[in-house]
């Protein structure tokens, strides 16, 4: 949005330095459900720049990115007491603070096929990754983390790891991480510095092999990622032998195991093209599931599918307009678990989310949207929500 500088970032990119300023902000109201109509804000933003190492240094096929981010506002779900599993301000979350998001180094080798990166890495930037135009969190981002968000951190949460990409020519890749595990990665404490925080609880590896399939001679790009995690974290049963939750309750005796584990999948279909001058002109659809171990999750499954149209109008072909359809399950051992009264007893929440985006200018996205949460925090005693939102994004 703020153009070329008068070349001056064209010419900073050419010799290896490129600048990024990113702004998002998410205003929400509900209409129905919670304690009271309320409305509220929230918004992040991102400064960032990739170092091209050889054009820099002459370090083949070499980059290095730092980002830090900016979280601010207030949060509609918790305000409003929606109850919800899931928030309808997606951007709202791990702290209202400043972090190191990205901080890392990565290299490819021989000819390209291998690519190599380290450093604070957020995970969901490689594994599970997803766009995040809408703005119910069931939507956004690497899937994994909105089910068992305690020890899978995403966007802009990173912490010490690697990961290793093998790239399989025109079919897809296949790759592997390796990941610090440790809750103070979530904190405020030190979150701008790239510390390595003491105490580690284990080492998070997650797997994903993708096929990336062309179609229509060219113009239906697919993609279809398969991917699984595990840990070596000694964590506790969520629900122990007597039958009570023990997530919830810091004094009661848990039954430690070791390692957790979960696994997704992720695809993405172009299905049909018009000649807009977009190529992601038409009609695009998306599966997002995600199942994790009963024995350790609070919510052990989530699935999510939906469909976005590039194009409506010939007149506006850079506009979308999307539909989506989700649901997150709480874990029956909890849900059944000593204490919980029938009517208490949780299942499964229910999203429904549609937005229409518009591009006035390059960089610049507004996005009004309507979510409708049905049984909010899987508790069919609370009302369902109607929430009108406004998602707007720019690149500058």
């Amino acid at each position: 949005m703020l153009g070329d500088w008068g070349g001056l970032r064209t010419k900073l990119r050419d010799d290896g330095v490129d600048l990024q300023l990113g702004y998002v902000s998410e205003f929400a109201s509900n209409l129905r459900g919670g304690d009271a109509t309320k409305w509220d804000y929230t918004d992040q933003w991102t400064f960032g720049s990739t170092f091209d190492f050889d054009k820099l240094f002459g370090i083949h096929d070499a980059k290095f990115q730092v980002s830090f981010t900016s979280r601010n506002g207030n949060n509609l779900s918790k305000n409003a007491n929606l109850g919800t599993l899931q928030e309808v301000q997606e951007v709202y979350g791990r702290g209202q603070t400043w972090r190191l998001t990205q901080f890392w180094y990565a290299q490819d080798y021989f000819d390209r096929i291998l690519d190599w990166k380290i450093g604070r890495l957020t995970i969901g930037e490689d594994f599970a990754a997803f766009s995040c135009d809408f703005q119910n969190l069931t939507f956004c981002g690497s899937a994994p983390g909105n089910v068992v968000g305690d020890y899978i951190f995403t966007w802009p949460v990173s912490q010490w790891g690697t990961r290793a990409k093998l790239r399989l020519g025109s079919f897809g890749y296949a790759q592997i991480g390796f990941y610090d595990e440790n809750p103070k990665y979530a904190t405020s404490e030190d979150a701008i510095t790239p510390r390595f925080y003491p105490d580690s609880k284990g080492v998070l590896i997650p797997v994903e092999f993708a096929w990336l399939p062309v179609f229509g001679n060219g113009k239906l790009p697919g993609s279809y990622k398969f991917g699984a995690w595990g840990d070596t974290a000694r964590v506790p049963d969520v629900v122990n032998e007597d039958n009570t939750v023990t997530a919830d309750n810091p004094g009661v005796e848990a039954n430690h195991e070791r390692g957790r584990f979960g696994g997704y999948i992720n695809f993405q279909q172009q299905i049909t093209h018009t000649d807009t001058g977009n190529p992601k002109g038409g009609l695009n659809l998306f599966l997002n599931a995600v199942f994790t171990d009963t024995r350790t999750a609070t919510t052990d499954r989530q699935i999510a599918l939906g469909a976005v149209y590039t194009g409506p109008f010939s007149f506006r072909p850079d506009d979308d307009v999307a539909l989506a359809v989700g649901t997150t399950h709480v874990n029956d051992r909890v849900a059944n678990a000593e204490g919980n009264e029938d009517a208490e007893r949780q299942h499964s929440e229910y999203v429904f989310e549609l937005y229409y985006t518009v591009r006035p200018i390059r960089g610049l996205q507004i996005r009004p949207n309507a979510q409708y949460i049905l049984d909010p925090g899987g508790a069919s005693h609370n009302n369902d929500a109607v929430v009108l939102g406004l998602k707007t994004s720019a690149n500058f």
